[in-house]
C-alpha cells in the first residue's frame, strides 16, 4: 500500500503547532521531607515566608507533591515557590493543585512575569470562596482584573491554567476557558511560581510550561 507524500507546506504546518519549548515538571524524583531542586522560596506581603516541602501522595502525579504547609494566619501573606530554570513573557502554564486546609484562606495559584516579589500577575482558585480570580500585583499591592465563580472543592486535584500572550491573558479551569483579560502593566519576561495565601495548606504535583512563538 502506497502512502501519500507530505508536501513541504504540510510538513511546515505540522511543525508550526509545536511550541518552541515545553516543560512538564513533577516531583517524582525529589526527596520526601525536603524542598525540591530548581525552586526558590519567598513571599509577598507580611509574615513568614512559608514552608515548602515534598510530601508523599499516592494520588499525585509521580507519587510526590510539593506542599506549602505553614498555617500562619497573616491575611496579606502570599508564599511563592519560584521555578528557576525558566523566564518567560509569552507562555502558557498549567498547574495541578489540591487545597488541603485553611481557615483564613484555602487557595492555590500561578504567578507569571514575576520580576520581583512585589510585581507579577497571578491567577488563583479558592476553595472557600469557590471562585477563580486574576490579579496584578504592583509594588506589593494586589489589584483584581477579572473573576468567575466556579466550584473548587477542597482535597481534590484541580487544573488551573494561565496563558500570557502580549497584553492578553486567558484563564482556564479544569481544561475549560473561563475568561480573558487585557493589561499592559508587566510587558516583559519574568519567572513562574506556585502561589498560596495566608494559612492555605496546598499541594502542587505538576507544572506544565509551553513557551509561545
Amino acid at each position: 500500500m502506497r502512502h501519500p507524500k507530505l508536501t513541504v507546506a504540510a510538513m511546515l504546518a505540522a511543525l508550526a503547532v509545536v511550541p518552541a519549548l515545553a516543560d512538564a515538571i513533577n516531583f517524582a524524583g525529589e526527596t520526601a521531607g525536603a524542598p525540591p531542586r530548581q525552586f526558590e522560596f519567598a513571599r509577598t506581603g507580611q509574615g513568614d515566608a512559608g514552608h515548602w516541602v515534598v510530601v508523599r501522595d499516592a494520588s499525585a502525579d509521580g507519587g510526590n507533591a510539593l506542599e506549602q504547609d505553614s498555617q500562619e494566619t497573616t491575611d496579606y501573606r502570599f508564599p511563592l515557590a519560584i521555578y528557576q530554570p525558566v523566564s518567560a513573557r509569552n507562555v502558557e502554564v498549567r498547574i495541578r493543585f489540591k487545597a488541603m486546609s485553611g481557615k483564613v484562606d484555602r487557595a492555590g495559584g500561578i504567578a507569571l512575569r514575576l520580576t520581583s516579589l512585589d510585581n507579577y500577575y497571578v491567577v488563583r482558585a479558592n476553595a472557600l470562596e469557590d471562585n477563580v480570580r486574576f490579579y496584578r500585583v504592583v509594588k506589593g499591592k494586589r489589584e483584581q482584573l477579572a473573576t468567575a465563580n466556579v466550584k473548587a472543592a477542597p482535597n481534590e486535584w484541580h487544573i488551573l491554567g494561565l496563558k500570557a500572550d502580549g497584553d492578553r491573558f486567558t484563564i482556564s479551569f479544569e481544561g475549560k476557558e473561563l475568561y480573558t483579560a487585557t493589561d499592559k502593566t508587566f510587558d516583559m519576561a519574568g519567572k513562574i511560581a506556585f502561589w498560596t495565601k495566608a494559612d492555605s495548606v496546598t499541594r502542587f504535583d505538576r507544572l506544565d510550561i509551553n513557551m509561545l512563538q
